[in-house]
């Protein structure tokens, strides 16, 4: 039997999550200093890497990527931050990544493909695609 997870945690992982996608950069890695794991995902597998990067915070983004954070983590639908924030055309996210390493080719839809969907020709090109 599975013991019910405790309602002070679930709610205090919502803040976490909700403070990634509102950039709230002070505050998210606050709590990632004081032991959160950089990597913590949500019931749907998003990292706040990717919550992070779908809402274009290139800073938060950077600070949980320097304390540890996967910059191709992929989320349960297969996709990763990098495929997050071309479709929401966030350049300075996408910067962002690709200085961390991120891998344009990783996941379903790879950065790549999302770029090739939406005829984005400048990405393909900063990805060294065509």
């Amino acid at each position: 039997m599975t013991e019910a997870p405790d309602p002070e945690v679930v709610e205090l992982a919502t803040k976490i999550f909700d403070l990634a996608r509102q950039g709230q950069t002070e505050a998210l890695v606050a709590y990632v200093d004081a032991g959160v794991p950089a990597n913590l995902t949500n019931d749907r597998g998003d990292s706040l890497v990717m919550l992070a990067a779908y809402h274009g915070h290139a800073d938060a983004v950077r600070a949980l990527l320097t304390r540890g954070a996967e910059a191709d983590r992929i989320n349960d639908r297969g996709q990763t931050p990098l495929a997050g924030a071309v479709f929401k055309g966030a350049e300075d996210v996408i910067k962002a990544l690709l200085e961390s390493g991120a891998d344009p080719a990783a996941g379903t839809p790879s950065a790549v493909d999302t770029a090739r969907m939406f005829g984005k020709t400048n990405l393909l090109e900063l990805f060294g695609a065509h």
